[in-house]
């Protein structure tokens, strides 16, 4: 018989959501500042290929190309974020950081030279994948609910923005979709894993 791992605590789904919107809230203060700097943060960005450039894969999420670009991450960003962060704070951490590590890693290393890829698109296009794979992997109703939900509502976007496009960092989008792809695979082996086996007792 299948088993699903308990709901979690109210405590824990608060503390998800918080985490949520203080990373939407590094994202808003880090472009009010780059705007009064001259848009002088944006070298923080991915630098393929450049061992300085690698500090993108940490930064680059949070800084973005204009209020416009901005505005257009953040809204899938939060929607998509909040069916995350609701199932806790170590699974929104979790998640954010497989994508992030996933999609900076392989921009770095795919990405044209003398390019600097910033901006949040990455981690939406994981958040993505991962509420679809969630489904299939955990085969709840719920999950596979959202997936089908993600599917309808940003299937289209999702399809488009794995096409090259001048001045869009395919590469961001696609290995993001492959790291959520990745943190569902994990995350579900993690929450199937059968707990420690008690130790036998003598009969009597």
């Amino acid at each position: 018989m299948a088993s699903t791992p308990p709901a979690p605590a109210r405590s824990a789904r608060f503390d998800g959501v918080r985490i949520l919107f203080a990373l939407v809230a590094v994202m808003w203060v880090s472009e009010i500042v780059d705007t009064a700097v001259d848009h002088r943060l944006d070298r923080y960005g991915i630098e393929p290929r450049d061992a300085d450039g690698l500090i993108g894969v940490v930064t680059a999420p949070f800084l973005h190309l204009g209020f416009d670009h901005l505005i257009s991450n953040t809204v899938p960003f939060i929607a998509m974020g909040l069916a995350i962060a609701l199932a806790g704070a170590a699974r929104v951490v979790a998640v954010t950081a497989v994508v992030a590590a996933v999609s900076g890693v392989g921009t770095w290393l795919t990405a044209p030279e003398n390019s600097v890829t910033i901006g949040a698109s990455g981690i939406v296009f994981g958040y993505a994948t991962y509420l679809i794979a969630r489904g299939l992997f955990s085969r709840g109703m719920v999950d596979l609910g959202v997936g089908v939900l993600v599917i309808v509502l940003w299937g289209g976007a999702l399809l488009g923005g794995l096409l090259p496009e001048q001045g869009i960092s395919w590469q961001g989008h696609l290995f993001g979709a492959i790291g959520g792809i990745v943190a569902a695979r994990l995350l579900a082996r993690r929450a199937s894993a059968p707990p420690g086996r008690a130790p036998a007792l003598p009969a009597r």
